[in-house]
């Protein structure tokens, strides 16, 4: 059974951390990428629903394990006037068929699932051939300083964090996964510790 932390802080807490505003910059140049049949992974919140451009999208849905933050997605959702499928679910056994979507969208996700390897394999599956991984994260720095304090700081802060892990490569475990993949930025976040603030994000491409 989770924690009182687990079902109400950690959602509060991800609200709080992934909207600030460096963060939404960032957002606001991947996800308006977004066009056909769209899938966010990790939707809970429903911080992106802002950047969704509706021309581009025929339809939406969304996947996210924790109870309160899809409520926040549904009421985002609603507000905006999107038609959208949001489920509860993870993203190692997606509850969608194969080859659903035009384009799948994760932004800091990766970073907290059960088996990073399982949820981009489970990605190129629910993907058509010729479809676009849309990627903001979080996670492995470049200089060996700050990763040792990553590795240092990561056990205690999956705990407070809600499993979000600090040391998992990105775009490097996207092309891992089969993925051609378009680096568009890498660099870490203004007034962000540098253990928590190296990002990457771009646009992986599945085969044809």
């Amino acid at each position: 059974m989770a924690s009182w932390w687990e079902r109400h802080g950690v959602p509060r807490l991800i609200k709080c951390a992934c909207s600030q505003g460096q963060i939404m910059k960032v957002r606001s140049r991947v996800v308006p990428l977004a066009r056909g049949h769209v899938l966010e992974l990790g939707c809970g919140g429903g911080i992106n629903m802002e950047f969704y451009r509706p021309g581009q999208i025929e339809s939406f849905s969304g996947l996210d394990p924790s109870p309160e933050l899809l409520a926040m997605s549904h009421a985002a959702a609603a507000e905006r006037g999107i038609d959208a499928d949001i489920r509860s679910g993870v993203g190692e056994a997606m509850p969608f068929e194969s080859a659903r979507f035009d384009t799948v969208v994760t932004t800091f996700t990766l970073c907290s699932v059960t088996d990073q390897a399982a949820v981009l394999a489970e990605i190129r599956r629910v993907l058509k051939p010729g479809g676009t991984a849309l990627f903001l994260e979080h996670g492995s720095a470049p200089d060996a300083g700050v990763a040792k304090w990553q590795r240092r700081i990561e056990p205690i802060w999956k705990r407070i964090g809600g499993n979000c892990h600090l040391t998992r490569p990105i775009g490097d475990a996207y092309e891992k996964a089969g993925f051609a993949v378009d680096r568009q930025g890498a660099a870490y976040m203004p007034k962000t510790p540098r253990p928590f603030g190296w990002v990457e994000y771009g646009v992986a491409h599945s085969a044809g």
